[in-house]
């Protein structure tokens, strides 16, 4: 958090709040209602958690790229196959603001799955996956480069040398270019990865080229546009035209055909790929093309790798439905959303990385729940080891000559008590 240029100017640390704005979650409560049912278990004041959440002195972005990657480079490599390919992933999925009128930079988004126009920004996220864990790396909340669809604008107030004002710049960038922003960042931090996968809204050759220029090679999946076209056997030609033209596999395989090729834009060549035909498991006279630029991966591990695409979508599903990634901040203040999509991607580091080093079959929303339930009962047996670590001191103060007897007592009185009370009580060296 240091780094990130997080810390107090007074009173609490920053990182006490940030671990108690974490954690909040997992008694089953906003902030909002632990106050109100237990003020005195909060240390600090309404008023410092809103401060802390409005500053713009604070790189969020840097925080959870630096959290990621030491999470990635001393937790899980060590774990991982050196021969294992690791990957980004870049996606977005719809932040809504829909009953808001004043938050800043709110902008009209279009969103795919109702298809409509709503209120709210879009949650651009980079992560990381080895293929059996995913980490969130770093995020944008993308307003809009359109001004008539940009409701609100930038707080005037917030000096735009700040990490805030630099954020509010970079939301009104077009998606492209913040996906080219924040994969240098990624790259500079060290994770280790050689691929980037991403869906057919970032699939144009212009964006094959740039990635593929930052040492990346990319596998995605391609626009069955007559605008995209590749250079195939001499010849300029969109995706469906190549399909059309080439004689398809038959039987049961896992694609339908195979091509090298070169992306063109505007008659010029840029990157070669290899475009994959795959059957549509939703549409079985459909097909989907998949484009990668590591042309010595065969069909199968290109269809094996985009797979791994998957997690990202999972890590949106998790969030929103149990980590309450549009539900807890209800601000106005562009700051104090974007610390809270931090404060939720840690939120997921944690049970990610619960679910790895247990290897545990199962998922994020069940570990989630599991540690509503083990928090209060930690709680409570350590209210219960102070109970009778101090009734053991009485009895030794009161009886001193008898320490063997009370000893005997004490342990025949953890011994009476059920299996997992006496576990945990033993663990911690009650009496």
């Amino acid at each position: 958090m240091r780094s990130a240029n997080a810390c107090k100017l007074k009173g609490f640390s920053a990182i006490l709040v940030f671990l108690v704005l974490v954690s909040i979650i997992f008694e089953n409560r906003s902030l909002y209602m632990q106050r109100r049912l237990h003020e005195e278990s909060l240390p600090f004041g309404k008023d410092t958690a809103y401060r802390f959440l409005n500053s713009c002195h604070t790189n969020w972005r840097r925080f959870t790229l630096l959290l990621a990657a030491r999470i990635i480079n001393e937790t899980i490599k060590p774990l991982t196959d050196a021969g294992r390919r690791c990957a980004i992933i870049v996606d977005d999925s719809l932040f809504s603001r829909s009953r808001s009128k004043r938050v800043e930079l709110l902008a009209n988004v279009y969103d795919h799955v109702s298809h409509r126009y709503t209120k709210g920004f879009r949650l651009l996220v980079l992560g990381w996956t080895d293929g059996n864990t995913f980490l969130p790396l770093t995020f944008c909340l993308l307003s809009t480069s359109k001004g008539k669809n940009r409701l609100n604008e930038a707080d005037a107030s917030v000096d735009a040398r700040s990490n805030g004002g630099k954020q509010r710049k970079l939301a009104q960038m077009e998606a492209p270019a913040v996906v080219l922003k924040l994969l240098q960042e990624v790259k500079a931090a060290g994770v280790p990865a050689q691929y980037v996968l991403f869906d057919t809204w970032f699939c144009s050759p212009s964006s094959l080229k740039a990635i593929h220029d930052l040492g990346y090679d990319v596998t995605a999946m391609a626009k069955k546009s007559k605008k995209v076209r590749y250079l195939c056997e001499g010849k300029i030609s969109n995706v469906k035209a190549i399909y059309k033209e080439h004689k398809k596999r038959r039987g049961r395989s896992r694609y339908l055909l195979s091509v090298d090729a070169v992306a063109m834009k505007q008659g010029e060549s840029l990157v070669p790929v290899r475009l994959v035909f795959v059957r549509n498991r939703n549409k079985r006279k459909d097909y989907l093309v998949l484009v990668t630029t590591d042309l010595s991966l065969s069909e199968e591990e290109v269809i094996q790798l985009y797979g791994k695409r998957w997690g990202i979508e999972v890590f949106f599903k998790a969030c929103k439905s149990y980590l309450r990634l549009g539900k807890d901040c209800r601000s106005v203040s562009y700051d104090a959303m974007t610390a809270h999509v931090a404060v939720v991607c840690t939120r997921y580091m944690l049970l990610a990385v619960e679910e790895r080093e247990n290897t545990d079959g199962r998922s994020l929303g069940e570990l989630f729940y599991l540690g509503l339930d083990e928090l209060p009962d930690l709680k409570y047996m350590e209210a219960l080891r102070l109970v009778l670590q101090e009734f053991a001191e009485q009895l030794r103060a009161e009886y001193p000559s008898e320490v063997l007897l009370v000893e005997s007592l004490l342990e025949r009185f953890l011994n009476d008590l059920p299996a997992l009370w006496m576990s945990r009580l033993r663990a911690q060296k009650c009496a």
